[in-house]
């Protein structure tokens, strides 16, 4: 569990990292959770409704989030 646990600091970190990129366009992203090798978030903003949100967590977020580790699968936008 305390690998979990320190998975999910790195992840939120390095979503801080991201979060003034996604700022300068309106828009901004906020963790939900780690589960299943997935990580939830949701997208706030302009990135909320912007029609290139699947590339930007594709190919955006997952890329770097698997840099933290591979095990990462999927970032997922909730809808709250």
């Amino acid at each position: 569990m305390e690998n979990k646990k320190e998975l999910v600091k790195q992840i939120q970190e390095k979503l801080e990292e991201i979060r003034p990129f996604l700022n300068m366009e309106g828009g901004d992203i906020s963790f939900v959770k780690y589960e299943d090798h997935c990580v939830y978030v949701k997208l706030l903003g302009t990135c909320a409704h912007c029609v290139g949100q699947d590339e930007t967590l594709k190919e955006g977020v997952l890329s770097l989030l698997q840099e933290i580790s591979p095990e990462i699968e999927d970032v997922i936008n909730v809808l709250l």
